[in-house]
């Protein structure tokens, strides 16, 4: 009974570790050739560091086959892309103000931030 109470305590604080605390490392546009993998329900780099007041244009790979990754939204820009499979797409995003913006598949199970700034 008490590994029980253990194991569960332990997978609770996983769970809020992973959805609450977790801060994925932080890759600034800019550094080397930025693509954004879409692979094994992630993005990676899940954030990226933008410069404001720029237009850029983000990179992403999608090698995950689930029909969920297909779709790439980024609701406070009103953007929403297909990616297919094994082939680089390049989004266009507009100058930003200082801020974060979301972005994340059609479920919102691959989930990741713009940082403008």
């Amino acid at each position: 009974m008490l590994f029980i109470n253990i194991a569960g305590i332990a997978l609770i604080a996983l769970i809020i570790w992973w959805f609450w605390l977790y801060t994925p490392q932080q890759m600034k546009l800019g550094e080397g050739d930025l693509v954004i993998v879409v692979e094994n329900g992630t993005y990676s780099p899940s954030r990226i560091k933008i410069p404001e007041g720029k237009p850029v244009e983000l990179k992403f790979l999608r090698k995950d086959q689930s029909p969920c990754s297909e779709t790439l939204l980024i609701p406070k820009l009103e953007i929403s892309e297909t990616l297919p499979s094994n082939k680089l797409k390049l989004i266009q995003i507009p100058a930003l103000e200082p801020g974060e913006y979301d972005f994340h598949c059609q479920m919102q199970m691959y989930r990741g931030k713009i940082v403008a700034g």
